[in-house]
């Protein structure tokens, strides 16, 4: 098994926040996803979550290339939270609050817009948060959560 690298960006479980969570930033580069899904393979492997690797690391793929196709950010955060023992939150954040996440209506010859159709399908649940105050947010956190079986 692979430890997750980075700076302060070490998996932990902090007294301090009460529950598990990673994060690191990455900048927008032709391996992001790449990054992304090792990360959150790494964090649900120490987790030992392994069961819920594989709908978490599409979800992540998913949110990162969506960050690259519709904002101009040269780095996202990636997030990875453990709040309870039966649910994990993955998320991708991006400094373009202006750009909010839509389901697509892809048609049958179209080649993308079904990415957000994707992680609707395979999370328990979806959506984005606006970060920063009220009417001038700074950035935005797209995120999924996945439950787990209490007992993993």
């Amino acid at each position: 098994m692979h430890r997750p690298t980075g700076s302060p960006s070490e998996v932990r479980t902090a007294a301090s926040l009460g529950y598990s969570a990673y994060s690191q930033v990455f900048p927008y580069v032709p391996s992001a996803a790449r990054i992304g899904r090792e990360r959150v393979r790494d964090v649900l492997a120490m987790w030992r979550l392994d069961s819920i690797a594989e709908p978490a690391t599409l979800i992540v793929t998913e949110l990162i290339a969506n960050a690259s196709r519709h904002t101009c950010c040269p780095a996202v955060r990636l997030v990875v939270v453990r709040r309870v023992a039966n649910q994990v939150r993955v998320g991708i954040l991006d400094r373009d609050p202006s750009r909010l996440p839509a389901l697509g209506q892809a048609g049958e010859q179209d080649e993308s817009g079904r990415g957000l159709l994707l992680v609707d399908a395979i999370a328990d649940r979806w959506g984005y948060d606006l970060l920063g105050p009220g009417r001038r947010p700074f950035a935005k956190e797209v995120w999924a959560e996945l439950h787990t079986k209490v007992d993993e």
